[in-house]
């Protein structure tokens, strides 16, 4: 078990005609029932989050073939396009949301494209769908103060417990940041499992609160797709995104500190 790696597929919007905000990070839903159809036919068995990380930690078996197929943010495709789909071939799934982009009581008005309202992601976890959180408000995390990094785990959890009267046990970060700090809080406020972005296969050895996830995109044709969930020429596709994040990360560190020292000059 120790050397297993895992697919895990970040998905975003669903959508035939999605914005500019979000078009590079939908698929098309042809695209996406395609996809579906392939993992069938390559005999993978989709698992939840938590059913992967509770594995991992308790030792319990898993399928031959585990997947893991996630949504982030909450768009209304999900539940229209994904949804039949995945009932369709009996997949199961994790949503995470941001609860302050869900159409309703709780919306701060952030949300990207159309969102989900809450009674359909009620029905969603009512078809089996696993809803984690993603924050309240899809901050990055490793850039707030400990009072507001805590407001957005705690507040999220709240929402959806109060909402589905299940507490989340899966969370996802928001544009993948986060840090030690970050999994610390992740961890203290009841989440049992995170995940990340990475663009790498899952493995054990990654811990319950940094687990890697693959993107897949509008231009992820059936080809790219296959050699994803195989594992192969993931580190060629993903060179790119790699680089541009970790000098992300370096200009992003080097900000902060600046904020620090001029703060500790005041």
């Amino acid at each position: 078990m120790s050397d297993q790696t895992v697919p895990i597929l970040m998905y975003h919007s669903v959508a035939t005609a999605p914005n500019e905000a979000t078009r590079a990070l939908s698929v098309a839903p042809e695209a996406f029932a395609e996809q579906m159809a392939m993992l069938a036919d390559l005999k993978f068995t989709p698992v939840s989050t938590a059913d992967l990380a509770r594995s991992w930690r308790e030792g319990a078996p898993l399928p031959e073939r585990p997947v893991l197929i996630t949504f982030d943010d909450g768009y209304e495709g999900v539940h229209r396009h994904a949804l039949p789909v995945l009932a369709g071939h009996g997949f199961a799934s994790t949503l995470f949301v941001s609860t302050g982009w869900i159409r309703g009581a709780h919306d701060t008005g952030g949300g990207l494209d159309t969102m989900l309202g809450w009674d359909q992601v009620r029905e969603l976890a009512g078809a089996g769908v696993e809803i984690g959180g993603h924050s309240h408000t899809h901050p990055q995390l490793d850039r707030l103060p400990d009072d507001a990094l805590r407001f957005e785990l705690v507040h999220c959890a709240e929402i959806i417990t109060d909402e589905l009267g299940t507490r989340p046990v899966s969370f996802a970060y928001p544009y993948g940041y986060s840090s030690r700090r970050v999994r610390r809080t992740v961890r203290e406020t009841g989440y049992r499992q995170s995940l990340a972005v990475g663009n790498g296969l899952a493995r054990r050895r990654q811990g319950p609160y940094a687990l890697q996830r693959v993107t897949v995109r509008r231009n992820t044709d059936a080809e790219e797709f296959e050699r994803l969930v195989q594992g192969r020429a993931i580190v060629r596709n993903f060179a790119r995104d790699r680089a541009l994040t970790k000098g992300y990360a370096v200009v992003r560190r080097t900000r902060q500190a600046c904020r620090k020292a001029i703060r500790s000059r005041v």
